[in-house]
């Protein structure tokens, strides 16, 4: 193909996405040039136009097939080749492509070694769990245990975070790779995970004879086997845990016995440190789940210990939970409680205010604000529907003035950067998670005047993975927010990272886990249906 632009010398790869981004905008405003460009490299284009087919007609003009050939030219020019490698073998891995990958390797051999901004190689993602791998279908969605192998077998170190982030999650199957590897230490709680009787044993021997018997570790590796459900390891070490402390014991049995405290615990894998105060921390977690006020009340008050200084990240938690259930009384009761977290001289980090905002529940805001006051930054204005502060974070020309852009979230947050993909950070970013918080928390005033500033409607902006604003209210069941972003022009055919699936498709999703569940779920059947509706209606429009 014959291109119509050439790359300079220096290109930046962030201004190549700018004018994809403007394409879109000038599409859409009826800019004869770019109606022009877009009718040359696309015929009969799909309406409205769409970030992705600006970007292949962007490519199409410089020369390339698509826009990751011009993506990877791009950055080769501005001296980033290894981290364009990386991103490709980061894409490899997500396809579980280990010939591609094995090939950037050869060509790459430094990717071994490479880490990122935020320290993680290519072999912590092939075996990272975003979520809980406890079962071997979720494992296989959530890690690529044959692209790891290469990666081990090519020379790859497993660092102690790898195995440490798989015990995390649950992942069994990353835990026998490593272990046919030999790049697990033999560690009591290891040996607990993978379910080695006699290692254990072995391992509680030897430590008999030294002073305290290492009671933090026998706790450690007694939750260990709970969670990875070795129950016969677990009855081992929980006898060797009551012997070095009577209490646990004495608390053990005077609620459900030795055999269904480990059923217990079994059942619910996270741990909240000692046995016994994760059971604590479980049944508070499931009184806020299931709206019961007096039971979660009741706890609370067995439990002083809890609401000491000792606990307070359990205390956050315990807030974070009740933000994300919409349970504004049980925060309410936590605070009638005064608890430690409100007299520290340094409140510690929390995400209460930005799981309020990215699940649409600042109405809960003015809760938590006498503990972590408001931000002051663009994206936290829109999400409380601040419309003064808002317009103050622009000029009368309508351009962003955002000073530094570290003030602002999610560019302050490495965790949500990594987790969208969105590195390096940028004042789109910025926008666009303000447009999305705006749209989740029904200010669509503000939603509106953020569009109209250069927001992306169709940003790949989801509380964990890529995906889209329609992705979230789909399985939020936020019509409201819904009917704003169709009503102007979001791609309803966008497809998340992790599972390939549509807006709707998620909301029939939710639909189906919640039956199987015995939950009657009718309001996630009725949003696919409206989401469906609202597919054909924008298909017949472009016909």
């Amino acid at each position: 193909m014959t291109p119509s632009k050439f790359l300079p010398s220096h290109p930046s790869f962030e201004s190549l996405r700018k004018q994809a981004k403007k394409l879109v905008r000038q599409f859409a405003a009826g800019d004869p040039d770019a109606l022009a460009r877009v009718q040359v490299q696309l015929p009969a284009p799909a309406l409205p136009l769409s970030l992705r087919d600006a970007q292949l007609v962007l490519a199409r003009e410089y020369g390339f097939a698509g826009w990751l050939d011009l993506r990877a030219a791009a950055l080769r020019l501005e001296g980033k080749g290894l981290e364009w490698a990386a991103a490709e073998a980061e894409r490899a891995i997500h396809d579980n492509n280990v010939r591609r990958l094995a090939q950037l390797v050869r060509e790459n051999p430094a990717l071994l070694a490479w880490h990122g901004d935020c320290g993680e190689s290519l072999l912590g993602f092939a075996t990272g769990s975003f979520g809980d791998s406890g079962d071997p279908h979720r494992e296989q969605m959530f890690t690529r245990l044959e692209c790891a192998e290469f990666l081990l077998d090519a020379g790859a170190r497993a660092e102690p975070s790898i195995w440490e982030g798989a015990m995390r999650a649950r992942a069994k199957g990353v835990l026998q790779l490593l272990w046919r590897k030999g790049a697990l230490p033999s560690s009591l709680d290891v040996l607990a995970a993978l379910g080695d009787n006699d290692g254990v044993r072995e391992c509680l021997e030897s430590m008999r004879t030294r002073s305290g018997g290492d009671a933090a570790a026998v706790t450690q590796a007694f939750l260990c086997a709970c969670r990875f459900q070795q129950r016969a390891v677990a009855a081992l070490l929980l006898n060797r845990s009551i012997e070095l402390d009577p209490m646990l014991g004495r608390r053990v049995e005077q609620w459900r016995g030795r055999e269904g405290f480990i059923d217990y615990l079994a059942r619910h894998p996270q741990e909240y440190g000692s046995p016994w105060q994760t059971v604590v921390m479980n049944e508070l977690l499931a009184a806020i789940n299931e709206n019961n006020f007096g039971e979660f009340s009741r706890w609370l008050e067995r439990e002083p210990d809890l609401l000491g200084e000792s606990h307070v990240a359990l205390q956050v938690e315990l807030l974070e939970h009740a933000v994300l259930k919409d349970r504004g009384p049980f925060i309410t009761r936590l605070m009638e409680l005064d608890p430690a977290l409100l007299k520290t001289a340094r409140r510690p980090a929390s995400s209460a205010l930005v799981i309020a905002l990215d699940y649409g529940k600042s109405h809960l805001i003015p809760l938590l604000t006498p503990i972590w006051p408001l931000p002051n930054d663009l994206c936290h204005a829109a999400g409380v529907g601040d419309f003064l502060r808002v317009r103050g974070w622009f000029d009368e020309a309508g351009r962003p003035q955002l000073g530094s852009l570290s003030q602002h979230y999610p560019t302050n947050n490495p965790a949500v950067l990594r987790n969208l993909h969105w590195t390096p950070a940028s004042a789109q970013q910025i926008l666009n998670v303000a447009l999305a918080w705006a749209c989740m928390n029904r200010h669509f005033a503000i939603a509106s005047f953020l569009l109209e500033r250069g927001a992306d409607i169709n940003t790949d902006w989801s509380t964990h993975e890529p995906a889209s604003i329609l992705h979230e209210c789909a399985i939020r069941g936020n019509y409201e927010a819904a009917r704003f972003l169709i009503d102007h022009g979001i791609d309803m055919t966008i497809r998340d990272y992790r599972w390939n699936g549509t807006a709707e498709g998620w909301a029939y999703h939710a639909f189906a886990v919640n039956t199987a569940g015995g939950i009657d779920e009718v309001k996630d059947k009725a949003m696919a249906e409206f989401l469906a509706r609202a597919g054909r209606a924008r298909k017949a429009q472009s016909l």
